[in-house]
């Protein structure tokens, strides 16, 4: 909310607190939609400011909150500046053989990172973003940079192997851009042959990577970002410590950024379905169990006082993480159960949504 002179008023603003006069005179209530004769009435009592509300305070939900506020709306229009020369290194790159240099991609990155004031209002930043089906595969990428910042920092990385990890993130997938977009994104099932084509990106990054000076890591990190520690990722089946460790994790950033991205089959996964998404798939076998752990540790913890909706259509607001058990915290109950602390593991029930 925002307090506004009485002479700046205009019809259709909402007020956010009873407007009083000086003897105490509610001359227009909260939550009314002002008219021209409201405001004639506002200054009839010499009334020289009222409380107004803003686009945040419509929004019901904490990601809606995210999107209509200032601070999201100066961190797209950054995003997409920078975007753009993202994509056109990369294009130059892939199409003219015009290599680029570590140096500008990292310039991109320090001139998005300080528009999220938190490492968890960037992930709520990107989980708002919606990209255009031409540019899916680009800002994958872009995010994926953007979102192993804050996973490195998450793994105490020193600031060299941060760096690594952030650069990987900036071409690992470098080789889909040679993938047509109609099998990268296909909703229904790929067959045999789009599916050996798919399975290609990792070497064909890894050509291209490898021809730029940059960190031995980086190149390993593009052709090995699928493999996984049991055994069953490609191209190679490389299992566990055959793995590089920036491949390892990349692999979680990958596949954090798809579920945490909207796609034309489902909608983005907050990180409760996220962190279940990982667990039912046997996430601790097939990637760096202790890098991963970490993380989703850190994802659940983001959510701390956070209002959800629970199976059953109970609302309430998160109090503790389980680090045991991170998908099901305990809740205050915000409902006809009000003020009752509630351990969703013992009663069943799983968080719907996040509110």
């Amino acid at each position: 909310m925002k307090t506004v002179a009485t002479i700046e008023l205009e019809p259709g603003m909402v007020t956010g607190e009873d407007a009083v006069d000086y003897n105490g005179y509610v001359v227009v209530h909260a939550d009314k939609t002002l008219t021209s004769i409201d405001i004639k009435r506002l200054n009839r009592h010499q009334i020289m400011a009222v409380v107004i509300k803003e686009r945040v305070d419509f929004a019901t939900t904490h990601y809606e909150r995210v999107r209509v506020s200032d601070e999201f709306q100066r961190f797209e229009k950054q995003y997409d500046k920078y975007f753009a020369v993202y994509k056109t290194l990369l294009m130059n790159y892939v199409l003219y053989q015009k290599p680029f240099r570590m140096e500008d991609l990292m310039k991109v990155y320090e001139n998005i990172v300080p528009y999220a004031a938190t490492p968890e209002l960037l992930l709520d930043y990107l989980y708002n973003m919606t990209p255009s089906e031409d540019d899916m595969t680009h800002r994958h990428c872009l995010n994926s940079a953007l979102i192993a910042g804050v996973f490195g920092k998450w793994l105490e990385l020193s600031d060299t192997d941060l760096d690594i990890l952030i650069q990987t993130g900036f071409v690992y997938d470098i080789g889909k851009l040679r993938i047509p977009d109609k099998i990268l994104w296909k909703t229904g099932k790929l067959d045999d042959h789009e599916r050996n084509l798919l399975r290609k990106h990792p070497k064909m990054g890894y050509d291209m990577v490898s021809r730029l000076a940059v960190n031995v890591h980086i190149p390993l990190a593009t052709l090995q970002h699928h493999e996984r520690n049991d055994g069953s990722g490609y191209p190679d089946n490389l299992k566990a410590d055959a793995i590089d460790p920036f491949a390892k994790y990349i692999a979680i950033v990958d596949t954090y950024e798809a579920m945490s991205s909207p796609r034309v089959y489902r909608e983005s996964m907050h990180p409760f379905q996220i962190i279940a998404n990982y667990e039912q798939n046997r996430g601790y076998e097939r990637y760096d169990a202790q890098a991963l752990r970490t993380i989703l540790t850190n994802l659940a913890n983001t959510q701390m006082g956070l209002k959800v909706r629970l199976s059953g259509e109970r609302i309430g607001e998160i109090v503790y993480i389980n680090e045991q058990d991170l998908t099901h915290p305990t809740v205050k109950l915000l409902d006809y159960a009000k003020g009752n602390l509630m351990n969703t593991a013992q009663a069943g029930l799983e968080v719907e949504a996040i509110l």
